[in-house]
């Protein structure tokens, strides 16, 4: 029998379920009434005793899976960089290292906090010099956490706290520099001076960092005289330019000198030996002549002059010869004299093969002669006259 017919089901209207579908989620306590309706039909009627049991049945799954949840929750993990500060209601109970942790939800908190990687903070700003000249500074600043607990409790907010001393350092050390330090060649020591002030400054906040490194990112003076300041800056280059060059060119020149002084030293030794092994042998000459001048002293003086003048005249090309009684001075060329002879030597030389080739002709005829009887008388004729 249809719904809509007289008699029917009204309960089977499909209109009337369609639109208990279409109201949204059921109220959470309708769940619980329906759930603890079924527990109390479970427990076999509607007696009073079996629907308190049940429902106090009821109250300890739902305690239980209260508990349930809350030990699930309190599972957590902390990463291989990082390490846990455990607060227990607030105040700190201990640390932890990485890996998979349990806590107690509503109980402790627990805070991760990265002691491995190198954090970067940096700073920037116009100031004063102490030659009241104005630069404005860039500085970096590297640093890592070390102690988790000191990091999140020593002071409110570390990174604002470590901004503030970077800032504080830096116009410190600025404002004791001069311009041309700070610019120019003494950067690096502004550097390490900026690192010592902030480790001053942070070492009473005990935050439990550590300064990696410290670096200028740009140091520059007022773009209304930056561009004087780049000629300053090209100078000092151009100078130590220079002097780089003059260090090599020393560095090459030197060893030159020293081989050349070396070479000298050797020289003037060697001459030294020499004029000393002459001496020695002109002292021994001297003692063997002098046994021969005792002697025989005229002899052995003329033998002497002699072979002077002859080393004298070996190595001179001129000579010119005064006489005793005489105004007239004479003038001997040698050179002429040994160039003549040497002529004459090759002269002789080149008329060699013309005399053999006569000599020839001279043992020819005579042989020709010697056969004719008039001829040998003729000459022996002549000979005879």
């Amino acid at each position: 029998m249809a719904w809509n017919e007289p008699g029917g089901n009204k309960n089977d209207d499909p209109w009337k379920n369609r639109d208990k579908r279409d109201q949204g989620p059921p109220d959470l306590d309708d769940v619980f009434k329906n759930l603890f309706g079924k527990f109390s039909k479970m427990g076999g009627g509607n007696g009073g005793g079996s629907g308190k049991s049940m429902g106090k049945l009821g109250v300890g799954l739902l305690v239980g899976l209260l508990v349930v949840i809350w030990f699930v929750s309190g599972f957590y993990t902390i990463k291989e960089a990082e390490r846990g500060v455990v607060l227990r209601f607030g105040e700190l109970y201990t640390e932890v290292d990485p890996g998979l942790r349990w806590k107690p939800t509503f109980i402790d908190t627990v805070i991760p906090v990265d002691v491995q990687s190198i954090r970067d903070l940096d700073t920037s700003g116009s100031m004063l010099t102490e030659d009241e000249n104005v630069v404005r500074v860039q500085m970096e600043m590297q640093y890592r956490v070390f102690d988790p607990y000191r990091w999140n409790f020593s002071v409110i907010n570390p990174e604002s706290t470590l901004s503030q001393a970077l800032d504080s350092a830096i116009r410190y050390v600025v404002g004791h520099s001069e311009m041309d330090d700070v610019l120019t060649d003494g950067r690096e020591v502004t550097r390490q001076r900026v690192w010592e002030e902030l480790q001053s400054i942070l070492e009473p906040y005990d935050m439990g960092v550590s300064i990696i490194d410290m670096n200028f990112r740009d140091a520059r003076p007022p773009e209304e005289v930056k561009d004087a300041f780049d000629d300053a800056i090209s100078a000092q280059e151009d100078e130590q330019r220079f002097i780089r060059e003059a260090e090599a060119y020393a560095r090459e020149i030197e060893p030159r000198a020293r081989g050349r002084a070396n070479r000298l030293n050797e020289e003037a030794q060697a001459y030294k030996e020499q004029v000393i092994l002459e001496a020695q042998g002109e002292i021994a000459r001297f003692e063997e002549l002098l046994p021969q001048y005792e002697s025989a002293p005229e002899v052995t003086r003329d033998r002497i002059y002699i072979e002077t003048m002859e080393t004298v005249f070996g190595n001179t090309s001129k000579i010119l010869v005064d006489t005793k009684n005489g105004n007239n001075m004479m003038y001997l060329p040698l050179d002429k004299i040994m160039e003549r002879r040497n002529s004459s030597t090759r002269n002789a030389k080149d008329m060699l093969p013309d005399l053999r080739s006569l000599d020839s002709s001279n043992n020819q005829q005579n042989s020709n002669t010697g056969n004719n009887p008039r001829v040998r008388d003729s000459r022996f004729n002549n000979g005879g006259q």
